[in-house]
């Protein structure tokens, strides 16, 4: 059996797979119903491996092994198959959350904090800036950043960013919404654009043409700015600079402060 390397690579990224697993575990489907030895013939593991991987893949609820001998397996839908991959990921997730959620409650939790503040203490402020690669740990660093708001937030982007940030961080928009954080957010605005800006409580959008700038002021002291165009370059090697600086912020503010009054509002 021939089965394309590019598919065996998304079957072992999707359900967690190893590479024998995914090469025994399509070799079954393609046949229904096999014993170890013919899978490991049309498959290519070696006979010795087969046998313990049908029986990981048992554990995993992809295959069932027939009563009687010689022993045969039967392949599972891939429909249940897919049922029980969410139902095992939903368990594994709740447990992993509740473990952090008591971690926070125990000693351990304090001593990293006290690491943290007194380490923190001994940086010059100046100091306090770093690289955050890849646009999921950007946004990470932008959700922290909007966590901690406390009086302003001010966001220049594009459309596409735009489109990104309101469904990313619309838990800390919808927060942000119902305080006293002033949030004005400058983007280039289409049909799609006014849409979502509809769907922002509280939460100011207007018009910037022509802009490919990507940027977060918060508080006026904590500024991220990305470096590249986000249509230019891909999501894992976007990079994006923090900077925890009263007086850059403050100037960068000052520029946008100028130019927004001058901006259509979207309605």
């Amino acid at each position: 059996m021939i089965v394309q390397e590019d598919f065996l690579k998304k079957l072992r990224s999707s359900f967690d797979l190893n590479e024998y697993e995914v090469k025994i575990w399509t070799a079954l489907l393609s046949r229904g119903l096999a014993t170890a030895g013919e899978l490991s013939d049309i498959s290519n593991v070696p006979r010795s491996r087969s046998y313990d991987v049908l029986e990981s893949l048992e554990k995993k609820g992809f295959v069932l092994m027939k009563l009687g001998k010689p022993i045969r397996y039967i392949a599972v839908d891939p429909e249940d198959i897919i049922k029980r991959v969410k139902k095992t990921i939903k368990v594994e997730s709740d447990e992993r959350l509740k473990n952090l959620d008591d971690v926070k409650l125990t000693n351990l939790f304090n001593e990293l904090d006290l690491l943290y503040k007194n380490g923190i203490e001994h940086i010059d402020p100046t100091s306090l800036s770093g690289a955050v690669k890849g646009r999921t740990n950007i946004y990470n660093q932008i959700e922290t950043m909007l966590s901690n708001a406390k009086k302003s937030v001010v966001i220049i982007t594009t459309s596409d960013g735009f489109l990104r940030k309101a469904d990313d961080l619309s838990k800390n928009f919808k927060k942000l919404s119902n305080g006293s954080v002033k949030v004005r957010i400058a983007t280039q605005v289409n049909d799609k654009v006014k849409e979502v800006a509809k769907s922002l409580k509280n939460i100011e959008v207007r018009n910037l043409k022509d802009n490919n700038a990507r940027f977060v002021i918060v508080d006026s002291k904590d500024v991220l700015f990305m470096v590249n165009h986000d249509k230019e370059v891909h999501d894992s090697y976007d990079i994006g600079i923090w900077v925890n600086s009263p007086f850059f912020a403050n100037a960068l503010e000052n520029m946008f402060n100028l130019n927004w009054n001058k901006l259509e509002v979207v309605k």
